[in-house]
């Protein structure tokens, strides 16, 4: 026997074999359709004896293997049941004649037999026979299975009657020795009478009539006779029959202990009816052998527990059973399948490493020369095995030798398919999956070189089966996975094998489908590059969307009444660990930047990266990117364009390496650090772009408050200097602009400015709103800087030590006095205060500033959302005139003074400067000249009540005062329109004297609360110029005070004294005979209140012509002392009388 049944199991020693064949043309579909019915008769209950029958059904089996029938009888064929086609009664002779034929192979052994004929009708078919069954088609055979039961029963009578005539021999001690097939050569000539040739045969016959009693249903007969079978046999030493009745003996117990089965995959059997033992022996005595063959009664031993090995012996009986067959070489089958046995017993018992040792006995069996298929057969069922005890890494490796035995030179057509389907059942043994998700957490399982081996074999046969997608799926795979334990030399061999198989077929994120419908994941190459750290990246400041806040409207509830809920602040919480604090705006590119470095020894080139995303509509904007071999940390930005608003989530990004396109998810990627997945996408905005007519600022601007500038502009001006800038705004989005705000900020407050530094008027540009998409429109900004005009240094003398006096000089015509100083003077003065002079004089100052718009638009508009655009401004300021000096002097009119300053040219230009109603005064560089401006008092608004003073905080207090000075100083600018020019270089701009009015030059400059008004012959006397009047006639003087302060003053009195000027400093005070007061030379002023006015009255008579003056004197009284002097300015009187013939002629 060379054909080993790896399939056997304990169990199928009490069954009887059975062949189902076709005979003829049979279409295969159709034979094992009926074979199917058949088998499902596998175990027969028997209604008369309460036994059950098991039936083993094959199709194919060496007829050889028949001869071994009488050594173990569940090898011996007992039954055939033959299927055959015959659609025509010519062709029935030959199909019974093929069926008798079929009988004759396995005839010596042959039970009864059945034939099965589809498709033959007439009066053959209607005949009735016992051993052919007529049936019109494959589909209407409804009584086969019963067919199938009779044929069973009748195999159960032929079984139970030979089981009867071997228990009740009656010849005597002439007992048929019993022998397998290399065997009777070896018994020709021995001594037949001899004791131990009797006890050989006593002993085969015991065993003999054990496996009849085993297969017919009698397990404890079945025992006893294995027993007795096994003490006759040891005596003789017959071994290859001990080990045989020792194995029956395994088997009965195991059926005993494991009435489920042995198999790997048990059958369902139904209970079997055994019966009591002390039933069945007394139901059998009649049955039990005599004295005159091997024993008188057996009824003693039945029902023994002695008789059924425990499970622990069973394991001892199949070592010394096999140790026994081993000593035949010419039963290797029975050894090999005997080990084969133990060890599913020992599976079931968990006993996995003494099954292995079985396994591995039956490994060095040596059966002869077997061809490939067996040997494929006998290794497949060795894995397998391996794998029913535990074994998994041994199991895979048999079944590869089984899959490499497939495709051996030998054979000449290879079968590449069973190849590589049994190279997929070995990858749970080597701790491999082809899902990459096994790999991407946790340590690595498993010997990676064997399992590179192994995925190699897997490419390699996927090739040679014409499947190149299946093989770039195994090679990304490969890549991906063992990346960490591949050399320099095979990352490159294994990167260059992908891109010849992607060349032919390029890889995809499909899943492959095999014809067993197995099915391959995909293989993301996460690896290439390898992702370190995914940060979703803010919109530039300029483009960032701004919530506008506004307060609840009647239509916008709350979700809660409460103004603070600690649930909502729970959720809160929650949704902000998931969203990002940022949004992005439908239509913009968006950025998503990953740190990525390259493991490969070779440069990487990357194609198609781009993003994957969910949530909203997207559209991706792929890059390329190449790698050097082995890089650091490498950022990559990869951006795409949200076309709807929503929620968008980025859940990874994808790739093209080698041809192999990836879709690599961020959750599945181990180490990644991700700043958060999910992203608010705002409606659309529009998008505004700025330029200047200025060069851009070389400087970077540093705002304070953390604003970011879009764009900057750079000017340099002179302190005072207007410039004009025109800020070019175009809509370079899609959607229109509809709504715009301008503000400014200055960014650094060192430098203090007098008046507005930033000015613009708006109505224009809102008048082109809404701005389309791709439209401009001009926006113009005026730049002037005021800085402080001011200098500490003196370069002219005081006026009270030049010498020169004023009384000369036209009012009308400036006071000037040259001050250029020398070379030496100069020099030496700069020297003195150096760093002063230099922080003074030759210092360019700077000012920043931020202009920001605030815009919207679109659909965006509609949801309360805005940019901001910021534009820096960066101004070199160059001081262009100082005022180093400032004062007053008093004017002939009480509401005029003359307001002198010391003027110097910081430039290096010729430079013009002009105030209002004056002469321009040209100053060289570095020269210093005073000029006088005759200006008209200035009414300013007094301070509060000192009552309300006192209750002030001191901070509060100086506030007022610098209101209160930067508004007199803004009106006195305002009226002295002080402008500068420096020809060559056509610039001019404006000066201020801010900075230089101490508080004393302002009350000088200050019009008096009392206001005195002298009017004679009804002509006001305020100026220079004599007020003519005839002498001999009464002349009409009226005093007038107007109160403007806050307060009542009064009373007052005045007294009016003429007086003569000689121009030579003498007066004449002595005018009693020249002139004389109608009525009382003394004016009393009653309480004035605040805002009313009083008038005195009176007359003089000059007799004699000539210029007279009147000095007009307050009376020093109580009420007097508490105003201030300056409110007691009265003006100067010039009367010149003249002859009444003088007066004519005039």
């Amino acid at each position: 026997m060379s054909v080993p049944d790896y399939m056997q199991c304990a169990e199928d020693h009490q069954s009887l074999l059975v062949i189902v064949q076709p005979v003829g043309i049979v279409p295969d579909e159709q034979f094992f359709k009926i074979y199917k019915k058949i088998s499902a008769a596998n175990q027969v209950n028997l209604q008369d004896s309460q036994r059950v029958l098991y039936i083993r059904y094959r199709h194919h089996y060496p007829p050889e293997n028949n001869e071994w029938g009488d050594f173990q009888t569940h090898r011996k064929v007992v039954g055939l049941i033959a299927v055959t086609e015959c659609c025509n009664a010519k062709d029935w002779p030959q199909t019974s004649e093929k069926f008798h034929l079929r009988k004759e192979i396995y005839g010596s052994t042959l039970y009864d037999s059945r034939l099965f004929v589809f498709g033959l009708h007439g009066e053959i078919a209607e005949q009735p026979r016992t051993d052919v069954a007529f049936y019109p088609s494959y589909d209407e055979c409804e009584t086969i299975e019963k067919k199938v039961e009779d044929f069973i029963e009748s195999l159960f009578i032929v079984l139970e009657s030979k089981r009867l005539d071997r228990a009740t021999d009656k010849s005597g001690d002439k007992i048929q020795l019993l022998c397998v097939p290399f065997e009777k050569k070896d018994f020709v000539g021995l001594d037949t009478d001899s004791r131990h040739y009797k006890k050989r045969c006593q002993g085969r016959m015991r065993k003999h009539v054990g496996d009849l009693c085993l297969q017919a249903g009698m397990l404890q007969d079945a025992l006893v006779h294995y027993h007795m079978a096994v003490e006759l046999l040891r005596s003789v030493n017959d071994f290859l029959w001990l080990g045989a009745a020792l194995e029956g003996l395994c088997s009965s117990s195991v059926i005993y202990h494991y009435p489920n089965g042995t198999g790997s995959k048990p059958a369902v059997r139904r209970a079997c009816s055994m019966g009591l033992p002390s039933e069945a022996g007394r139901q059998h005595r009649h049955g039990a052998l005599t004295t005159n063959g091997i024993s008188a009664d057996t009824s003693a031993e039945i029902g023994r527990a002695k008789n059924c090995l425990s499970p622990e012996d069973i394991i001892d009986k199949y070592k010394e059973a096999i140790s026994y067959f081993g000593k035949y070489k010419n039963a290797g089958v029975i050894e090999l399948e005997a080990c084969v046995k133990a060890v599913r017993v020992l599976a079931i018992q968990k006993r996995s490493m003494e099954a292995s040792e079985f396994l591995q006995n039956a490994v060095y069996i040596n059966l002869g020369q077997l061809s490939e298929e067996e040997k494929i057969q006998r290794y497949s069922i060795l894995s397998e095995l391996y794998d029913l005890i535990g074994f998994h890494r041994k199991s895979a490796f048999f079944k590869r030798v089984a899959a490499m035995q497939c495709v051996t030179p030998s054979i000449v057509d290879p079968g590449w398919k069973a190849c590589y389907k049994l190279l997929l059942e070995t990858l749970h043994g080597y701790s491999l999956s082809l899902d990459p998700q096994d790999f991407s957490k946790g340590t690595h399982k498993g010997w990676p070189a064997v399992q590179m081996r192994l995925l190699h074999e897997l490419v390699y046969a996927s090739r040679r089966m014409g499947n190149p997608a299946l093989a770039v799926r195994h090679l990304s795979f490969l890549l991906q996975t063992m990346l960490d334990f591949l050399s320099d030399q095979e990352k490159k061999e294994v990167s260059q094998s992908l891109e010849n198989y992607t060349a032919k077929c390029p890889g995809t994120m499909e899943v492959v489908t095999l014809p067993d419908d197995v099915k391959l994941p995909p293989v993301p190459l996460t690896k290439l590059p390898i992702v370190r750290s995914a940060k979703l990246l803010n919109l530039p400041p300029n483009l960032r969307p701004l919530k506008i806040k506004n307060t609840l409207g009647p239509n916008v509830s709350s979700k809660s009444p409460f103004i603070y809920s600690p649930i909502i602040a729970h959720h809160r919480g929650e949704e902000k660990g998931k969203k990002i604090d940022f949004q992005w705006v439908q239509g913009d590119v968006c950025e998503v930047q990953l740190m990525v470095y390259n493991p490969m020894p070779f440069e990487l080139r990357v194609e198609n990266m781009g993003l994957l995303v969910s949530g909203v509509e997207f559209e991706s904007l792929p890059a390329a990117l190449s790698l050097p071999a082995e890089s650091g940390l490498y950022p990559v930005t990869l951006v795409g364009v949200p076309r709807t608003s929503g929620q968008i989530n980025v859940n990874g990004y994808q790739t093209s390496v080698f041809g192999v396109s990836s879709d690599c998810l961020l959750e599945n990627l181990s180490g990644v650090k991700v700043n958060g997945c999910t992203v608010e996408v705002v409606p659309a905005l529009p998008r505004l772009q700025i330029t200047t007519s200025l060069p851009r600022s070389a400087q970077t601007l540093v705002p304070l408050s953390g604003d970011e500038i879009f764009s900057s502009a750079s000017v340099q001006l002179f302190n005072g200097e207007l410039q004009q800038l025109t800020i070019k705004l175009e809509n370079i989005g899609t959607e229109p602009l509809e709504t715009l705000e301008i503000s400014a900020k200055n960014v650094n407050d060192k430098e203090k400015l007098n008046g507005d530094f930033l000015t613009w008027t708006l109505e224009e540009l809102l008048s082109q709103l809404p701005l389309e998409s791709g439209k401009v429109a001009y926006f113009t900004l005026n730049i002037q800087v005021k800085l402080d005009f001011s200098c500490q240094e003196s370069l002219l003398q005081d006026l009270n030590d030049d010498g020169i006096s004023l009384a000369g000089l036209p009012l009308s015509s400036p006071f000037r006095q040259n001050g250029k100083l020398g070379s030496e003077s100069k020099s030496a003065n700069f020297n003195s205060v150096d760093t002063n002079s230099k922080s003074e004089y030759n210092h360019v100052k700077t000012l920043e500033a931020i202009l920001n718009f605030k815009y919207s638009g679109g659909p965006g508009h509609s949801e309360g959302y805005h940019r901001n655009l910021s534009l820096g401004l960066h101004v070199d300021v160059e001081p262009s005139v100082f005022f180093t000096r400032v004062s007053t002097l008093p004017a002939t009119s009480t509401r005029k003074c003359h307001l002198l300053l010391d003027v110097f040219n910081s430039t290096e230009h010729e430079l013009t400067i002009s105030a209002k109603n004056n002469e321009d005064l040209i100053l060289h560089a570095g020269e210093c000249q005073r000029m006088a401006i005759q200006v008209n008092k200035f009414k300013f608004e007094t301070l509060p009540a000192s009552s309300k003073v006192d209750e002030m905080c001191a901070e509060n207090q100086r506030q007022i005062e610098e209101e209160r000075n930067h508004a007199q100083a803004t009106e006195i600018n305002s009226k002295l329109n002080i402008k500068w020019k420096i020809p060559s270089l056509k610039r001019e701009g404006e000066a201020s004297v801010e900075g230089v009015l101490n508080q004393l030059v302002r009350e000088h400059l200050q019009l008096a609360p009392l206001q005195w008004d002298v009017l004679v012959s009804g002509k006001p006397c305020d100026c220079d110029v004599a007020v003519e009047c005839q002498a001999g006639e009464p002349t009409s003087l009226e005093v007038k005070l107007t109160n403007q302060s806050k307060r009542t003053v009064g009373p007052f009195a005045l007294t009016v004294i003429p007086y003569q000027d000689y121009q030579n400093g003498v007066h004449n005070n002595d005018l009693g005979q020249a002139v004389t007061s109608i009525g009382s030379n003394t004016f009393y002023i009653d309480a004035v209140k605040s805002s009313e006015d009083f008038v005195c009255s009176g007359a003089l008579l000059f007799l004699y012509a000539g210029d007279y003056y009147l000095n007009i004197k307050f009376h020093d009284d109580n009420s007097s002392r508490e105003l201030p002097l300056s409110w007691f300015c009265l003006p100067s009187v010039h009367v010149r009388a003249m002859d009444p013939a003088q007066h004519t002629m005039f």
